[in-house]
């Protein structure tokens, strides 16, 4: 029974060891998106507001995280409420700001900017030179504009006898 009870105490203490680590390492992630977040959407939104809230700041294993937009002239903060264009920004400022908190060597993303006006393409296009800049970017898109800022562009064509064949091509970059 003694033995029962010590491994009982020592599996309590990993617990909490476990559990504290989680605490630090999230709430250091959590605090380095947040700010990221409220940098990028200001930079895809000039004039909006956009941050991160966490729904049980005093329970770190248990809380959630919600994202707050306001694009500039608009009162609300729910994203439901946003145009499916500030939805898809807002959402791409939200991973864009995971990957500058926490960089990776490469990122795939796709179709991101479909949605997107041109004005707000030109402001994303901006932060993927940027990303690229110290990641690799693999972008599935069908968007003219993000295909000429690519270093290689690949693409599936069909002919006449139905095989799929796979196509690509490396782009030169012109220095202005």
């Amino acid at each position: 029974m003694e033995d029962l009870k010590k491994t009982r105490r020592d599996l309590l203490t990993v617990v909490k060891e476990v559990d504290d680590r989680v605490r630090e390492v999230f709430s250091a992630a959590y605090a380095d998106v947040e700010r990221e977040f409220s940098r990028i959407f200001a930079r895809l939104f000039p004039g909006g507001e956009g941050r991160l809230v966490l729904t049980e700041p005093d329970d770190m294993l248990a809380t959630g995280v919600e994202v707050e937009a306001r694009p500039p002239g608009k009162k609300v903060k729910r994203l439901s409420l946003l145009s499916g264009g500030e939805r898809s920004l807002t959402a791409v400022a939200f991973l864009v700001a995971i990957f500058k908190a926490r960089p990776s060597p490469f990122y795939v993303m796709d179709e991101v900017e479909a949605a997107l006006d041109d004005t707000n393409l030109q402001r994303l296009l901006v932060i993927f030179e940027e990303l690229r800049a110290s990641s690799q970017l693999i972008v599935i898109t069908h968007q003219k504009r993000t295909m000429e800022i690519a270093d290689a562009l690949y693409g599936v064509t069909m002919q006449g006898d139905g095989i799929s064949q796979v196509i690509s091509q490396k782009l030169e970059r012109t220095t202005k």
